[in-house]
């Protein structure tokens, strides 16, 4: 079943690679650049292009397997109480499933040891779609060994309903994590955190997202604001709310070449961090993959915040 994900990538670089050819063949039909082309010269570049999409592909599946922890520093500019620096560890689109398990979700365990964050939050798409696989092999077990000052909370994301949002929230709920849909925490230090509900909710499910500022009516702009939203459309929503830190994934920056110039297309922020108004944003490219497991012109993340607030 894994080996026959890999289908999909090799036939979509073998058409690219097709075209690529037929260009070249216009190309020498008025300009008579190459040599003559036999049986032997087709038959090698048959060969070549078998051997070169699949080391790509080779490449790309190492690629997918290994994460890379990003370190960013941020400053916001209100006081918490107690310590002035809190170390928050995103991870997202982690897609735990039929393809996706027990060893990549004890990878983000050991990940989430090494760095001791205050705070954990999952940005959505934890379950890959179906919740039967995650129950069979009883994946979210080592999710339940997390431990941090601050707690581990998550948020929905447009898999969990794909999957059915029914099934999906009980399990979840039983694994250690503290699902924030559409709904506000106030943290032991004084931040504000707030969860939103996946936007496709209202597709799947009679209850569709709240606008943000519903959400915000009674916060306390004092203090920090960190908004967690799966999905990263409508930026200006959160900049004008004057929300300190908002964290979404989604996207995966398109995890194949040449699709992030797609969700580059979609999204103002696609992958990574940019700073609007007083708002900081970061879009993380995911922890997992969506299908097969290969990731080519990018790389699977955990992001590592070091907060500094003012004292």
């Amino acid at each position: 079943f894994r080996i026959g994900t890999f289908w999909l990538p090799f036939m979509l670089y073998m058409l690219m690679a097709l075209v690529l050819v037929d260009l070249v063949r216009i190309a020498n039909h008025f300009f008579n650049f190459l040599p003559e082309i036999n049986e032997v010269f087709k038959f090698k570049l048959g060969v070549t292009m078998v051997s070169l999409i699949t080391a790509i592909l080779i490449g790309g599946h190492i690629n997918a397997m290994t994460i890379n922890v990003k370190n960013i520093p941020l400053a916001i500019h209100k006081k918490v109480e107690g310590n002035s620096r809190m170390k928050i560890l995103m991870a997202s689109d982690i897609h735990l499933g039929a393809l996706i398990g027990e060893k990549r979700e004890k990878n983000l365990l050991d990940i989430i040891n090494e760095q001791k964050p205050d705070l954990v939050l999952l940005c959505g798409d934890l379950i890959d779609s179906e919740i039967e696989p995650v129950i069979r092999k009883n994946l979210g077990k080592h999710i339940q060994e997390i431990q941090t000052p601050m707690g581990v909370y998550a948020i929905t994301g447009n898999h969990e309903y794909i999957g059915g949002i029914k099934k999906s929230l009980p399990y979840l709920k039983s694994i250690n994590i503290k699902m924030l849909l559409d709904s506000v925490v106030t943290l032991p230090n004084g931040v504000q955190l707030v969860g939103r509900n996946d936007r496709s909710s209202a597709g799947f499910d009679k209850n569709s997202q709240l606008p943000l500022t519903n959400l915000l009516t009674n916060i306390d702009h004092q203090k920090p604001i960190i908004v967690m939203n799966h999905q990263p459309y409508n930026l200006d929503e959160a900049m004008n709310a004057n929300v300190d830190l908002h964290l979404s994934g989604h996207t995966h920056h398109g995890q194949l070449w040449p699709f992030n110039y797609i969700t580059k297309a979609m999204f103002e922020l696609s992958w990574g961090y940019l700073k609007k108004g007083n708002t900081n944003f970061y879009v993380s490219s995911g922890y997992g993959t969506w299908g097969p497991s290969i990731r080519i012109g990018n790389r699977p993340e955990v992001v590592v915040f070091d907060v500094q607030f003012d004292k």
